[in-house]
């Protein structure tokens, strides 16, 4: 993988620079250690067994992992939007006891567990969005949030429920967002705990949605190239895009493997570790890590490894940001602006996850349970846009 042409690809080399990351006592590595273990007493660079390491083969039929909403559930749904507009209740200060759904409530709250502690991605089907006013449906969408955790700034506009649809942003530009352009989204996690994707309309080609298991492919490298492995525990910087919180830099540091209390958290995204070159005092990318990328990229695109569908209307992915990687392919959309490909994100914080180690505080604001994720900045305001912007 060559460096893209704004980075500064100069001799310094990353040990020599300033690193406040440093290996835990735990990732001692002269100690002997099993060859496999579990989530919740995972052993450094052993291979990690369990539901959230999955590969494709595991889910070939959609109907194991896609939940199809029947009708008491859409009638359910009717029933806490109108309370919610008889009542005229501001959105974002809807609560799950505000959005009551009898049945409903306890099936997506049973789908949250399977992704916070199972395979780490649920989807759902037949939201009617087709028929619901774009109010209705912001309405049903974060009521439905609401029983999975506390939804998150989504950008450094304060957006809790974001737009992701190609407004015109150049792609080009450092700060720019991919999820408001049409180009191709590398594989990545999301700066937060959970993220929920709803699809209003499809473009007219492409757009394919993939995810991978993060933990299957940290189970590959730890297997074929465990040099790699130790590297992608190390410090690796991020660039913020032009979203810096008060009092930070425009970048951060946050290992791609991280083993904490018992647990392995991933979190990764190439393109921003490439941005972050731009800074002069981010330590220069060597061949190994060009090299850990390459192979991190091609596991998680593997037929072995990756599943992947166009979303419909109506259509909604969660996804357990710890444990699953995400992409989107690049798009060729309608001329008109009413029938662009158009989804709706929503970042989510459970009341109960799993500890993060302290550098997370870094990318979440911090690592209080329940309160994690999402994007501060200075000014923010916190609201819910109809509309993209």
């Amino acid at each position: 993988m060559a460096p893209p042409a704004y980075q500064n690809a100069g001799p310094v080399a990353f040990a020599k620079a300033s690193i406040t990351h440093a290996f835990p006592e735990q990732l001692n590595l002269s100690s002997p250690r099993p060859t496999t273990s579990r989530m919740g007493a995972v052993v450094p660079f052993s291979v990690v067994e369990g539901p959230e390491a999955w590969k494709a083969a595991d889910y070939q039929n959609q109907a194991e992992h896609i939940y199809v909403f029947t009708k008491d559930d859409i009638a359910e749904l009717d029933a806490a939007i109108a309370s919610v507009q008889a009542r005229k209740l501001d959105v974002k200060a809807v609560t799950r006891e505000d959005f009551l759904l009898p049945t409903l409530g306890a099936k997506l709250e049973a789908f949250r567990e399977e992704v916070r502690t199972g395979r780490g991605f649920q989807l759902f089907r037949g939201l009617p969005v087709e028929r619901y006013t774009r109010e209705q449906t912001i309405i049903a969408y974060w009521g439905i949030g609401a029983h999975w955790g506390k939804a998150q700034s989504n950008n450094k506009k304060g957006h809790l429920i974001g737009h992701i649809k190609d407004i015109g942003y150049d792609p080009s530009k450092p700060t720019t967002r991919l999820y408001a352009t049409k180009e191709a989204q590398p594989w990545h996690n999301d700066s937060s705990d959970m993220v929920a994707l709803l699809c209003l309309s499809n473009a007219k080609e492409g757009g394919l949605s993939g995810w991978s298991s993060s933990i299957s492919v940290h189970n590959e490298i730890v297997r074929k190239r465990p040099d790699l492995a130790r590297l992608l525990a190390g410090p690796w910087f991020m660039d913020r895009k032009g979203e810096v919180p008060a009092g930070k830099q425009g970048y951060f540091e946050l290992p791609v493997f991280n083993y904490h209390k018992g647990y392995l958290s991933v979190n990764y995204s190439d393109n921003y570790y490439l941005l972050s070159q731009r800074f002069p005092e981010v330590p220069r990318l060597t061949a190994a890590h060009y090299e850990a990328m390459s192979l991190f990229n091609e596991l998680a695109s593997s037929q072995e490894l990756a599943l992947q569908m166009i979303l419909q209307p109506g259509d909604i992915q969660l996804l357990n940001n710890h444990t699953c990687l995400h992409y989107r392919s690049a798009f060729v959309d309608w001329p008109e602006m009413d029938s662009k490909r158009h989804l709706l994100r929503l970042w989510v914080s459970p009341a109960v996850d799993r500890p993060l180690p302290d550098c997370y505080a870094e990318l979440y604001g911090t690592t209080k349970i329940g309160d994690r994720g999402g994007i501060r900045v200075p000014g923010y305001d916190l609201h819910i846009p109809l509309e993209a912007a």
